[in-house]
């Protein structure tokens, strides 16, 4: 395996900018910085979207916008028309919440259906879909590997492991989240079409949490810390990641 370059390692980040604290300045440093170091694209809240794709023009960087966000609870029709805005405000790539209490009582009719519903607008218009499934409210792999044969058979353009906020109670009492773990990004790519691609988000930090996902099969992860994911790069630590992932 050769060293992976930094502009690799720019081309797997949807720079994150979903924050329900973040006020315009930050969105705005957050384009910049995104621009700066030529990403694949950035995800930001629906709102900013138009002000995005305009700071965004002439470059390389993508802009995505999410959809149901976070807890996937909209109506479909809902859902639908939130999509058509964020296209028609300049988004190319759209991420999706299902509907976690649809999934968990098994009405695959109605997630096939609303997963059918959006495909059907982002096809049109030649945008990219992820199909976020909030792994950590997911007990049992059942429901992901049945998500995954949904969005195969759709042909989504990737499925994603999580929003980032998808917080569950612990042991402990206290809110938490897992995030993107070895076991769901080995599960998800495993029972996923070829040509549906793994966004790995919720908790990849570092250039070593990358780069071990990337190994399993995932080809975009959803990230804030991007300076520090690719100044790394940089520093020399692009290359083989360590075992134990």
């Amino acid at each position: 395996m050769g060293k992976i370059t930094r502009q690799e390692i720019a081309k797997m980040i949807d720079h994150s900018l979903l924050h329900p604290t973040m006020d315009d300045q930050t969105l705005r440093e957050g384009i910049e910085l995104a621009k700066k170091y030529n990403v694949a694209s950035v995800c930001i809240k629906p709102y900013a979207v138009k002000m995005a794709a305009g700071m965004l023009e002439g470059s390389d960087v993508m802009v995505c916008s999410v959809i149901g966000f976070p807890h996937g609870n909209s109506r479909v029709d809902v859902k639908v028309f939130e999509t058509e805005r964020a296209i028609d405000d300049g988004a190319v790539e759209i991420d999706m919440v299902v509907n976690t209490g649809k999934v968990l009582t098994e009405d695959w009719d109605y997630v096939f259906n609303e997963i059918r519903a959006i495909v059907s607008v982002t096809k049109k218009h030649g945008v990219a879909l992820k199909v976020i499934f909030e792994n950590d409210f997911l007990p049992e792999d059942k429901y992901k590997v049945r998500l995954c044969e949904i969005c195969s058979e759709l042909k989504v353009e990737f499925v994603k492991t999580s929003t980032g906020y998808g917080f569950v109670k612990q042991s402990d009492g206290s809110y938490n989240y897992r995030g993107a773990t070895r076991e769901d990004l080995v599960l998800m790519r495993k029972h996923s079409d070829p040509g549906v691609e793994v966004k790995a988000a919720g908790g990849i930090r570092t250039l070593e949490d990358t780069l071990k996902v990337r190994e399993l099969g995932v080809t975009r992860i959803g990230a804030t810390a991007t300076e520090a994911i690719i100044e790394a790069v940089d520093g020399g630590k692009a290359g083989k990641p360590p075992e134990g992932y």
